[in-house]
């Protein structure tokens, strides 16, 4: 069979390996676009984390909805998300370096902070759109890595209330990203 523009999509789902060659040659462009810019300076790490993005894309290609979004701005999705896991992965391997046998230079430091201030950076954007209150409940939870019951107790309200929140929260967040995936799609075409 012939993997086509037309095919491609539901031969991956069939897992035939022809597909995923056609998503190589005609789409690696944009996987190889998105890690370079948020692993600019971490070239050991960009083989790697496409070889991931190669495999997000086999292995989830269930997902995949083409009335959200199109191919492209998905597969961009992944890569801008390993990307970002890769960026976590060097983080912790750096804090984690035996500092007798580790010589660090002092680039390395200020590569860390730079990647520590886009991590901050990309989270402040994505929580901009929330309420104070349900920013300070996402902070205590995912960046302070607090459980459920120490933040009842901080912020007063029960746990399904903070369940709640949460949900709702992560819906906006969804689809603040939805639409700035829709932008980003019309802005390509303006272009």
């Amino acid at each position: 069979m012939r993997i086509t523009e037309e095919n491609f999509i539901d031969q991956i789902k069939k897992k035939n390996e022809r597909a995923l060659e056609y998503v190589i040659d005609n789409y690696a462009w944009i996987l190889k676009t998105v890690i370079k810019k948020h692993l600019f300076r971490l070239q050991d790490f960009h083989e790697e984390c496409m070889n991931d993005c190669l495999l997000a894309i086999w292995k989830n290609i269930h997902y995949y909805n083409p009335e959200k979004s199109s191919f492209k701005n998905w597969i961009a999705g992944i890569a801008k998300y390993k990307s970002i896991d890769y960026i976590r992965k060097y983080l912790r391997h750096t804090e984690n370096a035996d500092i007798e046998k580790a010589i660090i230079p002092v680039e390395d430091n200020l590569l860390r902070e730079i990647l520590t201030n886009e991590i901050s950076s990309e989270t402040e954007k994505m929580l901009h759109n929330l309420s104070k209150e349900d920013r300070i409940i996402f902070k205590k939870l995912y960046i302070e890595d607090k459980d459920m019951d120490e933040i009842s107790k901080d912020t007063g309200l029960g746990k399904s209330v903070l369940y709640n929140r949460l949900s709702r929260g992560k819906k906006k967040i969804r689809n603040m990203v939805s639409m700035k995936d829709q932008l980003v799609k019309v802005n390509s075409f303006s272009i």
